[in-house]
C-alpha cells in the first residue's frame, strides 16, 4: 500500500480529533435537540457522538428495527463461513450512553415546524435532523422483478431474511447447478460487494457441489479492487481457463440486465436468455425511502454540504451514509461510520451558531477472495470548502498490492474480521 497501515490509522485517529476540536465549549452551552432517523452505522455513529460530544443534547434515535443486521460480513453468511447472528446489533449501547431509542416508523419530516412524524403517531421536536436511511432498490429498473420477486431471486443487498434465504437455496442447489449474479451499476452501496459475494460463493461450491458455476451479468466493464479479485478468481476458481467456475460478462459484453422471469428462473441480459438455480440479483438503487419522502433527493440521491453533511435542498436537516452524495467517498459501512463522527462535530457547531470544524475522513473496505486470502482499500479524506468537495489525501491509504505474500493475505483477512468487530463496538457499543 502507498502508506503503513500504522501510519493510515494514526491518520484516522486524527481525522476523528480534528473533528472534536472546540466541542468541550459546546457542550457547556444551551443543550440542542437532535433526532436522528435510521440506526444503521451512519445513524447509530452519529447518535453516540453527539451524546459523546454534547453530553447535554437530547438526541433521539427513531429505527424501526429493534435489531440491526449489518450487511457487511453478510457475504461470510452466504459463503457458510459465518453464523447469521454475529451480524445482529441491538440498541441498548446507544441507550447506556443516553440516546433516547424509539421503534417506529418514519412517516415524514417537516423542516418548518422541525418535527418528525412516525408510523406510530408520535412528534418529535428538533433543532436539527439527521436522515441516515441506507439504500433502496429501483425494482423498475429491471422488467419483471419486484419486492416480491425477491423472495424467489433474493437480492439479499439489505441483510436479514435475504441474506438467509440465498444461503439456503445454496444449500438446496444440486451439485452442477447454474448461480447467476447481477452486479448492478454505479453508484450503488458497497462498490465491492458484489464481487467478494462471487468469491465466497465459488469457495462453498468448489468444496460441496464442484461441477457447479457462477454467471456474473454485469452492469459495468469495471468494478472495485478488480486486478485484486481476478487474482482470486484465478488463484481459487481457474478464472481464465477451460475449467473456470466463474463466468464474467462484462457490460461491453451485454452483460446489464434488463428483465427476469421468476417462474421460469430466466434472466434476460443485453447479451441474451441465461437459466440458473439460483439468481441474485442486485437491482440498481437510490436513496432510502424518507429521503425521498422528506424532498431531500434530487437524481436518486441527496445532494449535501460535504462539511457538514446539511442538505443542499432542506435546511436544518443533514443527510449521511449511503443516501448522501459524497463524491468520492464509496458508500460503506467505514464511510457511514466516518461521516457519523463529523457530522457530530458539524451538526453540534450548526445548532450553537457557531463555525463548524473543518471535517477529515477515511474509509478502510477490506474484501475477501478465498481462504485465508483478504485485501483491502484505503484512503484519508479533506474538504474543501471552495469546491464543496471530498478529496483523497495525497499519499494516503491506498490499495493491497497485487504481489502480496500469503502471509500478508492471511493478515488482511484478520484485520478484516477485527475491523468488523471494532466498527459494531464504535457505532452500537
Amino acid at each position: 500500500m502507498n502508506t503503513t497501515r500504522r501510519g493510515f490509522l494514526r491518520t484516522t485517529a486524527a481525522a476523528t480529533v480534528v473533528g472534536a476540536v472546540g466541542l468541550p465549549h459546546i457542550a457547556r452551552a444551551a443543550a440542542p435537540r437532535f433526532v436522528v432517523v435510521g440506526g444503521g452505522p451512519a445513524g447509530a455513529t452519529a447518535a453516540k457522538y453527539l451524546k459523546r460530544y454534547a453530553p447535554g443534547a437530547t438526541v433521539t434515535l427513531i429505527e424501526a428495527n429493534p435489531t440491526y443486521t449489518t450487511c457487511f460480513m453478510s457475504n461470510e453468511v452466504i459463503g457458510g463461513d459465518r453464523d447469521f447472528a454475529t451480524l445482529q446489533v441491538g440498541y441498548e449501547g446507544l441507550e447506556a450512553h443516553g440516546v433516547t431509542v424509539m421503534h417506529d416508523l418514519v412517516t415524514g419530516i417537516d423542516p418548518d415546524a422541525k418535527t418528525v412524524a412516525t408510523q406510530g403517531g408520535e412528534s418529535v421536536q428538533f433543532d436539527r435532523c439527521i436522515v441516515a436511511p441506507g439504500i433502496d432498490f429501483k425494482y423498475d429498473a429491471i422488467e419483471g422483478y419486484s419486492a416480491e420477486a425477491a423472495e424467489v431471486m433474493p437480492h439479499a443487498w439489505k441483510a436479514g431474511p435475504q441474506t438467509t434465504l440465498l444461503r439456503s437455496q445454496l444449500e438446496a442447489m444440486e451439485d452442477g447447478g447454474t448461480v447467476i449474479v447481477a452486479a448492478p451499476p454505479n453508484p450503488f452501496r458497497c462498490p465491492p460487494g458484489p464481487y467478494e459475494r462471487i468469491c465466497l460463493i465459488a469457495n462453498y461450491l468448489k468444496q460441496h457441489k464442484p461441477k457447479s458455476k457462477i454467471i456474473v451479468l454485469d452492469a459495468k466493464d469495471k468494478f472495485s479492487k478488480m486486478p485484486l479479485f481476478t487474482q482470486a478468481w484465478e488463484m481459487f476458481y481457474g478464472y481464465g481457463t477451460d475449467n473456470s467456475m466463474i463466468e464474467w460478462v462484462s457490460k461491453a459484453d451485454g452483460g446489464t440486465v434488463t428483465g427476469v422471469n421468476p417462474e421460469t428462473m430466466e434472466v434476460t441480459a443485453v447479451a441474451g436468455s441465461f437459466k440458473g438455480d439460483v439468481v441474485n440479483i442486485i437491482p440498481p438503487q437510490h436513496a432510502g425511502t424518507i429521503a425521498h419522502t422528506a424532498g431531500l433527493v434530487e437524481d436518486g440521491w441527496a445532494p449535501v454540504n460535504k462539511g457538514t453533511f446539511e442538505s443542499l435542498v432542506v435546511p436544518g436537516v443533514h443527510v449521511l451514509g449511503d443516501s448522501s452524495v459524497a463524491a468520492s467517498m464509496p458508500k460503506s459501512g467505514s464511510s457511514a461510520n466516518s461521516q457519523g463522527k463529523a457530522l457530530a462535530a458539524g451538526a453540534l457547531a450548526l445548532a450553537m451558531d457557531q463555525e463548524p470544524p473543518v471535517p477529515h475522513l477515511a474509509n478502510a473496505c477490506y474484501s475477501i477472495g478465498g481462504p485465508e486470502h483478504g485485501f483491502s482499500v484505503a484512503a484519508v479524506y479533506s474538504y474543501d470548502d471552495f469546491e464543496n468537495a471530498l478529496k483523497p489525501v495525497e499519499g494516503s491509504g491506498g490499495v493491497s498490492p497485487i504481489d502480496a505474500s500469503p502471509e500478508s493475505r492471511r493478515r488482511e483477512l484478520f484485520y478484516a474480521h477485527s475491523w468488523f468487530e471494532n466498527i459494531k463496538a464504535d457505532a452500537w457499543g
